[in-house]
């Protein structure tokens, strides 16, 4: 099953956290958004690892980087509550699954409680 991820769900697997075995067959023929690709390329290179080495790797296992649309920056500011202040990436990685009809997985446990969002798949 296709699956769109977080970008705490890559840098999981790409870190060897706790959740790494449950995100890696998440990455393959995953779907990314591009905000959330780009923390990824950020966190990685903020790292030390050189961007374009991360970006092949995944693209290896046939992770897709999705381009956000109109329609998904419209659902991400319809998704954010004062009382559960999600990040801007956050809400469009949300909003990408609900477009897609797909899970998201995420290793933030606080996404489980957004109501009128995608089924969210927590890896640890």
């Amino acid at each position: 099953m296709t699956t769109v991820v977080d970008a705490s769900v890559v840098l999981a697997w790409l870190q060897d956290e706790p959740g790494s075995d449950e995100a890696e067959p998440m990455l393959i023929e995953g779907l990314i958004g591009a905000a959330n690709w780009s923390e990824v390329i950020q966190k990685a290179r903020q790292h030390g690892a050189p961007g374009g080495v991360v970006a092949r790797l995944l693209a290896s296992f046939g992770l897709t980087v999705v381009e956000v649309t109109r329609g998904d920056a419209e659902i991400a500011a319809e998704l954010w509550h004062q009382k559960m202040p999600l990040s801007l990436a956050d809400r469009l990685c949300l909003a990408l699954g609900r477009r897609m009809r797909l899970p998201v997985a995420t290793a933030d446990t606080a996404w489980t409680a957004v109501q009128d969002g995608p089924d969210i798949l927590v890896i640890r």
